[in-house]
């Protein structure tokens, strides 16, 4: 993914923000003082701190941090005062020293527009099955303006006062899901008031809302350039059959392993199993091959909408689809994709990290085994509306 250089401490700020503010609305539902929205805790206020602008403002997130190392400061000085009693004027000084010393942020570039479902979380999940509903309501409902492929160029795009904004670019992962979730239910409008997207809450229920989503997010990934994915992937849960026994759910089978999928169709040669990774064949009806050699990868993925969501993750037409693999690291991840009849190759990489590690990375002369080294040196790390690596 593209991204500013790692930068642990903005990724543990980020995490920390994310948790207290999490925290603090579990704590405003739990004593009565919001209700539920959509089935889950309502957030009470007009804003929330902006983890977004925090990614690409490093001098704000700086000024955050050390308020808060402050804040932590004079906290723990009142703490003390209170149990000593000898030192309390102190102790209180220094309290009041870090509060004065801190570079307190300023709150309009802090602090964004919320809705009261911006903390919300799907109740299902990311799945082929929920891609495949998303699909059918994109086309329906926000096809026409957006376009099939997501960059914002539909057949009414240029009829609007605004033009749609590309689901293809960092905007999308930069959103909180929820509040994605708000603006496909109760739409958009501009600082002037007027409607930049109408509302589906008439005509979308909470589980089309959500599969839409899903599937933004996947049409994202396939309308994106190679080796840049703007938006995270998490491997799509799915139904895995093994031989004869009884499917499986995916999270469930792969064990934490690495995982690849390939799409073949009847006249595609069926990979051979290799042991770094959990093989799963994607196929156009969701049945297993009728014969499988020995040596060869035999699981399948027993949902027939599998095929489905592989094609636009992959950015693929479904009549090219076999042949093409993405590969999953350790912690679910959709890191690499794999073009039919080509070895794996760096180029391959979705999921990229700081081009600094490059240096530090010896040369692997097997294509594949360098992809599986450099995803498990390069860990994933996302927080949703901040850090991506």
């Amino acid at each position: 993914m593209s991204a500013p250089p790692p930068q642990a401490w903005l990724n543990a700020l980020l995490a920390l923000i994310e948790a207290l503010q999490r925290g603090l609305l579990w704590l405003w539902h739990a004593l009565g003082l919001t209700g539920d929205s959509h089935g889950q805790p309502a957030w009470p206020w007009a804003r929330r701190v902006a983890g977004e602008t925090l990614l690409i403002d490093l001098g704000l997130a700086r000024q955050v941090g050390l308020t808060l190392c402050a804040l932590a400061v004079a906290g723990l000085a009142m703490a003390s005062a209170l149990a000593w009693r000898r030192r309390r004027g102190v102790l209180l000084a220094a309290g009041a020293l870090a509060l004065a010393a801190a570079p307190w942020p300023s709150t309009s570039l802090l602090f964004v527009p919320a809705a009261p479902t911006s903390f919300h979380a799907s109740p299902a999940r990311f799945s082929v099955d929920t891609i495949a509903l998303g699909a059918r309501v994109y086309a329906q409902h926000c096809a026409g303006c957006h376009g099939t492929d997501g960059r914002g160029e539909g057949p009414l795009a240029a009829s609007l006062a605004q033009w749609p904004p590309t689901l293809a670019s960092p905007l999308l992962a930069r959103r909180a899901d929820g509040e994605l979730f708000w603006h496909v239910l109760a739409g958009m409008r501009d600082r002037q008031g007027r409607p930049t997207m109408p509302a589906f809450g008439g005509q979308l229920g909470d589980r089309e809302a959500w599969a839409v989503i899903d599937y933004m997010k996947a049409l994202s990934a396939g309308s994106s350039s190679a080796g840049n994915w703007p938006v995270p992937l998490q491997l799509p849960e799915m139904a895995v059959r093994c031989g004869d026994a009884a499917p499986v759910a995916l999270s469930a089978w792969r064990g934490g392993q690495r995982v690849r999928l390939v799409a073949v169709d009847s006249a595609t040669a069926l990979p051979f199993d290799d042991p770094r990774f959990l093989t799963v064949l994607v196929t156009p009806d969701g049945r297993p091959p009728a014969q499988v050699p020995i040596f060869r990868a035999g699981c399948t993925a027993a949902s027939t909408q599998a095929w489905q969501a592989v094609a636009a993750i992959s950015g693929q037409a479904l009549a090219q689809l076999a042949g093409t693999q993405l590969l999953a690291d350790r912690a679910g991840w959709l890191r690499a994709r794999g073009t039919p009849g080509q070895p794996w190759s760096d180029a391959d990489l979705v999921c990229v990290s700081a081009p600094a590690a490059d240096a530090q990375r010896a040369p692997v002369a097997d294509g594949l085994t360098a992809l599986l080294l450099r995803m498990d040196a390069e860990p994933v790390r996302f927080i949703k509306g901040g850090f991506i690596h």
